[in-house]
């Protein structure tokens, strides 16, 4: 990667993961004194129980959605209500989307969430037919994830390979949670201004969002080599994200994916710009979805 400036303002702070590998520590000293097992210390490692119940920890917290849905329809009563959008719904139980927002001039918004954007999960998603625009909106709950490199990752390792593979267009992405702005993952854009937060409920105020604008069409190494992005104002829902959460020019990322072909391998390159600025470019690389 050569990379000039960061393409997302938020990074994982030594102080956060100093107080994640501290708590960890402290948890796994007292682990044989919590609850009612009747075990002696080396009976307690032994047995294993300290293990099992991380990984059901682990397992309720990935198979829960319910926070992540209770920020998103926090997000969307709040668009509603300032008239930006016109009505909203969730539909990730019986589509292969999560959620279909209905714009004021007519068009159709259909929103894919996925976790941290490092993961498999990242390359599985599916464009609907009714869809005017099609975003891929990042919610990360881990704190002691890397954002920097969940958002090259998502978007140059995972989804620019994948979108030329499978030829279908993803118009922006949203790396945007409920943990954005908290303790766990202090937001620059705060820290710089706090007036820029926007109170959404009585519990939760948020930070402005980070939105990244993608190719117009799809890139083709033969045919569309270095497709143009969209602007903001032609993608409904990130222009609304961007005025009901007080954005400014500097939140908004245009991702440029080209093509090539090299031999008999497809490549392509991710380029980054804010403001008009190049801010990250990858190297070409291969699309091994291609053989």
């Amino acid at each position: 990667m050569a990379a000039h400036r960061p393409i997302i303002p938020c990074e994982l702070l030594p102080e956060t993961r100093e107080r994640i590998d501290a708590y960890v520590e402290a948890l796994r000293q007292s682990a044989p004194d919590i609850g009612a097992h009747g075990l002696n210390r080396q009976e307690f490692w032994d047995s294993g129980i300290f293990r099992s119940a991380i990984e059901q920890l682990r397992g309720a917290q990935a198979a829960s959605m319910m926070e992540k849905r209770a920020f998103m329809a926090e997000i969307f009563d709040h668009l509603q209500r300032r008239a930006l959008i016109r009505q909203w719904a969730f539909a990730g139980a019986d589509e292969r989307h999560d959620y279909q927002i209905d714009l004021p001039a007519g068009r159709i918004s259909i929103v894919e969430t996925k976790g941290c954007l490092d993961g498999n999960n990242t390359n599985i998603f599916e464009r609907p037919p009714q869809a005017d625009e099609f975003i891929v909106w990042s919610l990360c709950q881990n704190p002691g994830s890397d954002p920097r490199h969940n958002a090259w990752s998502g978007i140059h390792t995972r989804l620019s390979a994948e979108l030329i593979h499978r030829r279908q267009r993803i118009d922006g992405v949203v790396i945007w949670d409920m943990v954005c702005g908290t303790a766990g993952r202090p937001c620059p854009k705060l820290v710089a201004d706090p007036r820029r937060s926007t109170r959404v409920t009585e519990a939760r105020s948020v930070p402005p969002p980070c939105l990244y604008l993608f190719p117009r069409t799809v890139p083709d190494p033969r045919n569309n080599p270095a497709p143009a992005c969209w602007h903001l104002e032609e993608i409904d829902l990130l222009h609304a994200l961007w005025r009901a959460f007080g954005g400014n020019a500097a939140d908004v990322v245009e991702v440029r994916i080209e093509a090539r072909i090299e031999g008999v391998d497809v490549q392509r390159r991710t380029r980054f710009f804010r403001e008009g600025l190049e801010i990250a470019t990858s190297e070409w690389a291969t699309i091994r979805r291609a053989h």
